[in-house]
């Protein structure tokens, strides 16, 4: 019982202490949103770039083609040859029948171009193809080489899109150059958020002097004293983590619609509806770090018991 009522007079006297630093309380939890809303955009960012950079994966590909009457042996021994690499991902034979159904399917609404297929009859002019995908995209120039080293006779040509690996590489440096930008705002944000936190509390243990003063000569315990200012400091971590939480909402559902704008395959809002939880335990446990470690910090300074 006597546990139980020390525990209610913590937080009652830290809700006090944090009413009565009215402003400062509210510049403190401003100042950690700002932090906290650096890490969230952050994480966001890169979630929305992982997603753009494995689409573009995907899309890497090395395209080989075979000559006309090339043995279908021969090219499943080149695709053995190739799927033997640890560089290469997979391996896809497409037969002349495939990429003419597929090439009809890609240019249905091009009267011109399946009136000249019509003019062909039975024939088919597409060769057999193997379609080859590298487990990361350096690993093309592996393959390349490989492929130049074994200098098969019956490949007749070779495509590379290479296109796409040079939008990677360019997306990986502004990705990177982004992320550490934000990094280091985020750490002067929460520089400052620390600043203002250990204010907060060092004007509460100055108005609280004289209270402290009785409370020490009767006897009061450690915890019962430096309580209420480790649990002012959380407060000012989670009301600002939780305010921040709720204002990604309104900006994710706005953004999200003009981002599908341009990335049809990505829907922010979704995600992050869906990974809320995760997304605000992240932003909860550093507005706890930040509010509660400058507590400790003003409370080693200035409170000596």
């Amino acid at each position: 019982m006597a546990k139980r009522i020390t525990f209610k007079r913590v937080l009652t006297y830290a809700w006090h202490s944090f009413r009565r630093n009215g402003w400062l309380s509210t510049a403190t939890i401003v100042v950690m949103m700002l932090t906290l809303f650096v890490i969230g955009g952050l994480l966001l960012a890169s979630v929305v770039a992982n997603t753009v950079l494995r689409d573009l994966e995907d899309k890497i590909d090395i395209s080989v083609a075979f000559k006309k009457g090339t043995p279908e042996e021969t090219i499943l021994a080149v695709r053995h040859d190739l799927e033997a690499l640890a560089a290469v991902k997979e391996v896809t034979y497409v037969t002349p029948d495939e990429a003419l159904a597929a090439f009809r399917e890609r240019h249905k609404d091009d009267p011109t171009i399946l009136a000249s297929l019509e003019e062909l009859g039975e024939e088919n002019p597409l060769p057999a193809s193997l379609n080859i995908k590298a487990s990361r995209p350096e690993n093309l120039r592996d393959i390349v080489a490989f492929l130049d080293r074994k200098d098969y006779p019956s490949i007749e040509q070779r495509e590379t899109n290479e296109d796409n690996q040079k939008v990677i590489e360019r997306l990986g440096r502004i990705l990177s150059g982004v992320r550490n930008t934000g990094i280091a705002v985020a750490l002067i944000l929460g520089f400052v958020a620390v600043i203002v936190a250990f204010t907060t509390v060092q004007l509460a243990i100055y108005t609280a002097r004289e209270e402290i003063q009785i409370m020490k000569l009767v006897g009061s315990t450690n915890w019962y004293i430096r309580g209420p200012f480790m649990v002012e400091g959380l407060l000012h971590g989670g009301i600002a983590a939780i305010l921040t939480s709720l204002a990604f909402l309104p900006i994710i559902w706005v953004a999200s619609s003009k981002l599908s704008l341009f990335l049809p395959g990505i829907d922010l809002y979704r995600y992050f509806t869906e990974n809320f939880p995760q997304f605000f335990l992240i932003l909860f446990g550093v507005g706890v770090i930040l509010g509660v470690g400058s507590s400790f910090l003003a409370i080693r300074r200035y409170l000596k018991i």
